[in-house]
């Protein structure tokens, strides 16, 4: 992936021309655009990442924001959106959440969006062969959608909407690490992870609960099927891949 972005926001803005100067000074090919469906639409070769300047939009830029919500799932772009919660808000009732790389609240710093950006361009760099491979499993859509978004910049991303596609997905494909629900209809997340033990050739696969559920309880029912560890579906997106992150880092460690 090549340092270029795509800006889109109203050209009169001072915002939007210290984004492409800040961006133009880090190394980055700004291509800018005004909020408008047919411009975005026309433009040729365009970037694999998007900013969504928010400021002086308003529901009378509802179309674009439709736009771009559905754009994304055909042109697999990474989206983020710059605003104040206000302006947040109004672009998140028509963008799907699970959509957004990042949101930032304005002012913006620029510097930090670019350290941001340079992660997404380095790992775009690595061959996919020789990235970790993570399945997620879990019965709600949005849910994964939005840990492919967070996690697809750094892994190569599976998902399966319940644990009979997992089991046979796993059958096939093996992966580094399993991201399972605890709560799924007919076969639940326990049900699952006992499966993966109970199966010879994908019983030492690292399954790591991704869960609402919290209690003693819960924890005890799996805890002698030994997943690596309990994240709550309520953590940050960086705290949660973070801890993603520092499993992996914790395995490489121990083999050493």
């Amino acid at each position: 992936m090549e340092k270029k972005v795509l800006l889109v926001g109203n050209h009169k803005s001072f915002m939007v021309n210290a984004i492409e100067k800040g961006l133009e000074k880090e190394g980055y090919n700004v291509v800018s655009v005004q909020p408008n469906v047919n411009d975005i639409k026309n433009l040729s070769d365009k970037p694999e990442i998007y900013l969504l300047y928010l400021g002086d939009l308003t529901m009378d830029d509802s179309e674009v924001f439709k736009y771009i919500n559905e754009a994304i799932d055909a042109e697999r772009f990474i989206l983020y959106l710059i605003g104040s919660k206000e302006e947040l808000a109004l672009a998140l009732a028509f963008i799907a959440k699970e959509k957004v790389q990042e949101s930032y609240l304005r002012p913006l710093d620029v510097k930090l969006l670019a350290e941001q950006l340079d992660m997404v361009v380095d790992y775009s760099a690595v061959d996919e062969n020789l990235k970790k491979k993570i399945l997620i499993i879990d019965d709600d859509g949005a849910m994964l959608r939005m840990m492919r978004t967070w996690l697809s910049v750094k892994y190569r991303v599976y998902m399966a909407s319940s644990g009979k596609i997992a089991l046979t997905f796993l059958a096939q494909n093996p992966v580094d690490l399993v991201l399972l629900d605890y709560e799924m209809p007919v076969m639940s997340g326990p049900d699952v992870l006992k499966e993966i033990r109970n199966t010879q050739a994908i019983k030492d696969t690292s399954v790591i609960f991704l869960t609402a559920k919290d209690d003693k309880e819960s924890v005890m029912k799996v805890v002698g099927l030994k997943p690596e560890k309990y994240l709550l579906k309520s953590m940050s997106k960086e705290k949660l891949t973070g801890a993603i992150d520092d499993f992996f880092i914790a395995k490489a460690a121990r083999r050493r």
